[in-house]
């Protein structure tokens, strides 16, 4: 795709995210017509409105936020893994996290408390996999996986035996295995936005060494780079970009995997055009799986990683059928 097609699809995609943020607002437990909407503008806005306001608008940037940076360290893991099934939670960096604050959760403690505590395990991690993938004979795309897969297997049954002796915030912990947004406020959603925003452009800055991760090896030690440096330079800020998400959100499904894939039918395999584009697309795919999760079962709502896990599994499974490579 050259760079006019580009803006011409990325323009198109912006207007597509303003459309369905817009729409979402009008979806959940509390009704809200276009007039409560004008009078957002007015000085004396209506009660629905001011619901709306401070409810359900912040969500709709958690969700963009969280949708989008879930996107873009899925596609920087499928460059490096070279593998379409690579997202940010096959390595079990969602385990470590969710083992954080379920310990969080059994002690009692605060919700910031369960957000350093599910951030730090994400970073454990990630370390363990760097320090177990560090000998060169070992550091390769499928071992790495492997690795990150039997250590997600690990945590995971550490996250069965901690729900076995939970007795409080047993439904609260069932919530963030599966994946929520209601944990998120309005001061915490704008910093979420803020964080997944700057790291996301920090990847989209180096997106040109990306597509040098995806050539051959024998090309990038021509260029006299150092892959095994920049691939752990990579990891990390993905890692750090779904451990800030991990803790807020709790563990949301195949956005990661799915929206890359997608992306790349439009725009090819050029992350300085997939980067961006994932973020868009991570965001429209995480709003409207969040707007059928607060309605579905009104009053009550869904978690949204059960929705985005019905949305993500037919449309992959529609991929494979095409025959679509997946990763060039």
């Amino acid at each position: 795709m050259n760079f006019r097609k580009f803006m011409i699809f990325l323009f198109l995609s912006l207007g597509l995210l303003f459309l369905v943020a817009f729409s979402s607002l009008f979806f959940g437990s509390v009704d809200f017509s276009y007039s409560d909407f004008l009078s957002i503008f007015s000085q004396n806005p209506t009660k629905n409105a001011q619901i709306v306001l401070f409810l359900r608008f912040p969500r709709i940037i958690s969700a963009i936020g969280v949708g989008g940076g879930l996107a873009v360290a899925g596609a920087v893991l499928q460059v490096i893994l070279k593998n379409p099934l690579a997202e940010p939670y096959i390595l079990g960096i969602s385990s470590g996290g969710t083992l954080g604050a379920l310990i969080s959760f059994w002690l009692g403690l605060s919700f910031a408390f369960t957000q350093f505590f599910s951030f730090l395990g994400a970073i454990i991690i990630i370390l363990l996999l760097l320090l177990i993938s560090s000998q060169n004979h070992l550091r390769t795309p499928t071992n790495f996986l492997l690795f990150g897969v039997m250590i997600g297997a690990f945590f995971g049954s550490s996250i069965l035996i901690i729900l076995l002796l939970m007795k409080e915030n047993l439904q609260t912990a069932i919530f963030w295995l599966v994946g929520t947004l209601s944990f998120i406020n309005s001061e915490k959603a704008y910093l979420v936005m803020i964080f997944s925003l700057l790291l996301s452009a920090i990847i989209f800055l180096g997106s040109f060494r990306l597509n040098l991760l995806a050539s051959n090896d024998e090309h990038i030690r021509t260029l006299g780079i150092n892959k095994n440096r920049l691939e752990n330079t990579f990891i990390f800020l993905a890692t750090v970009l779904v451990g800030v998400l991990v803790s807020v959100s709790g563990v949301i499904g195949f956005v990661g995997m799915i929206i890359p894939h997608i992306v790349r039918i439009f725009v090819g395999y050029d992350n300085r055009y997939v980067i961006p584009m994932s973020f868009i697309w991570g965001g429209i795919l995480l709003l409207i799986a969040d707007s059928f999760a607060r309605t579905i079962i009104l009053p009550s709502e869904l978690p949204v990683g059960a929705i985005t896990a019905m949305i993500g599994a037919p449309i992959f499974i529609y991929l494979l059928r095409k025959n679509f490579t997946l990763i060039n």
